[in-house]
């Protein structure tokens, strides 16, 4: 399923001009806004100016100025966080990846061209990735392939190309907010937590308070908040919060409570003990994510339960889900400062289509490999392209080679490239339509959610879009009580 571009942007959220349609190349022409020019091998490359200075890891790429639409609120009025140390700073978008959008820094709708404007003059050499500078006179362009020694072994089909030589490793993505243990807000949560207790003590609990109190605190205040809780008040605050509360009100508390990290991990838990696997809730914390969070969640999950999470679902799981789901467990993703190369996209492609759509049966396992160790730039341009080759957006095609729980997870992977917020607005909206409510799926969903509050404005719009509602307004409807006002105050 495609996603068109709206017309004028949306009502509400700001936007830009919609980009003109793909246009058709002239016969045996590839499209001329798909890639930027390549020079002739051998040709030295014309000299360029090195790219300007990265931004620091923490800091919004391309975000309107202070000031403008898109620039959620400090929380309690805290300054923004220091960076954490360890991880490297941020540059530029990878090439391939989406500039323009009509809600804040909204990815490209899936299936939809590149934007314009996004690539190099004519002649002039192609962004470097992540301090990789431009070749001196006399070098030759760097290779995009390595191949392997005569005789030596050859990787499997599906696995990330290898670095061309003498190039600079791919700079890792860093963890998400709340992954990394340095990550710690240095603030005073002395009257945060007096207020929390205070909520709490004696007959009745102030549930206003604790909605007010606990609906904006980011993963980085969390830690310290318990922490500053226990000391005062020589109490567990998770302990109080249940003893005090009840239902999906006490259950998105408690979620919050845990911080984004420990919720994957009891959400983990959750879906693989007792009788059945929980896939889509699995789904949800492992697809699509970085190799740096998955790495976090195996060692947070070990830590926690003295149990590897790959022995788990091995244990719990079998087949093709069992692997598949043991590829993404792997971390061994594409870096999203990994280049997308117009000759990768295209193998890909075409790899996809034979294994799918151009046999009778298909290699599940060799789609899986594919898009388990892809970045999401890499992803979202193999989906422009399988479309504009084969007139067939990727995600129909999986819907009709695949089924159960593996149509899922594949379809999720290709959503995440191409627009994760549109992905989450239906994965909320699924949990809202139809008889009955799924009350812990969207409360999972909508806090999974908020820890982003860019993120989440984002997903407003692409609800708005998607299903022509304001998406607090539908929670509204769906849900009452405290259970409702703990959730809308997430979104607010």
């Amino acid at each position: 399923m495609s996603y068109p571009p709206p017309q004028g942007g949306y009502p509400g959220y700001g936007g830009h001009s919609p980009q003109p349609g793909y246009q058709q190349p002239p016969p045996g022409q590839y499209p001329p806004q798909a890639y930027p020019p390549q020079q002739a091998y051998g040709a030295p490359p014309p000299q360029g100016p090195p790219q300007g200075p990265p931004q620091g890891y923490g800091q919004p790429q391309a975000y309107p100025p202070q000031g403008q639409y898109g620039q959620p609120p400090q929380p309690h009025g805290y300054p923004p966080q220091p960076p954490p140390q360890g991880y490297p700073q941020q540059h530029q978008q990878p090439y391939g990846a989406p500039s323009h959008s009509p809600y804040p820094q909204q990815q490209q709708p899936y299936g939809a061209p590149p934007p314009q404007g996004q690539f190099p003059p004519q002649g002039q050499y192609p962004p470097q990735q992540h301090g990789q500078y431009p070749p001196q006179p006399g070098q030759y362009p760097p290779q995009q392939h390595q191949q392997p020694p005569y005789g030596g072994p050859s990787a499997p089909y599906g696995a990330p190309p290898p670095q061309p030589y003498g190039a600079p490793p791919t700079m890792p993505t860093p963890p998400s907010p709340g992954y990394d243990p340095n990550q710690v807000a240095h603030v005073d949560m002395s009257g945060a937590a007096d207020a929390l207790r205070k909520a709490m003590k004696g007959f009745g609990t102030d549930e206003s308070t604790l909605i007010r109190v606990l609906a904006h605190m980011t993963p980085q205040e969390i830690p310290a908040l318990k922490q500053t809780y226990s000391q005062r008040h020589h109490r567990s605050l998770e302990s109080d919060v249940e003893n005090e509360c009840s239902g999906y009100f006490e259950f998105a508390l408690l979620a919050i409570l845990r911080g984004p990290l420990q919720q994957d991990v009891w959400c983990i838990n959750n879906a693989l003990k007792g009788a059945g696997t929980k896939e889509a809730l699995l789904d949800d914390i492992l697809v699509g994510r970085s190799n740096a969070d998955i790495r976090a969640i195996k060692t947070a999950y070990q830590q926690k339960y003295r149990r590897s999470l790959e022995a788990d679902v091995k244990a719990d799981l079998s087949a093709k889900t069992e692997r598949m789901y043991l590829m993404i467990l792997a971390a061994s993703r594409q870096e999203e400062s990994a280049p997308v190369l117009p000759q990768a996209v295209d193998a890909d492609v075409m790899e996809l289509h034979r294994a799918t759509e151009a046999k009778t049966g298909t290699e599940q396992l060799t789609v899986c490999s594919i898009l388990t160790n892809r970045s999401d730039g890499q992803i979202r341009a193999i989906a422009q392209a399988y479309e504009h080759k084969y007139r067939r957006a990727l995600e129909s095609v999986i819907r009709s080679e695949f089924a159960g729980h593996m149509e899922d997870a594949l379809v999720r992977m290709v959503r995440t490239g191409a627009d994760k917020a549109m992905r989450d607005a239906i994965s909320l909206d699924e949990c809202m339509k139809g008889p009955g409510t799924k009350d812990e799926r969207l409360t999972q969903r909508v806090t999974a959610v908020h820890w982003d509050r860019q993120h989440a404005a984002q997903v407003k719009g692409a609800y708005k879009h998607r299903f022509g509602k304001d998406l607090i307004s539908r929670i509204k409807g769906e849900t009452s009580g405290d259970y409702e006002r703990i959730l809308v105050a997430m979104l607010e």
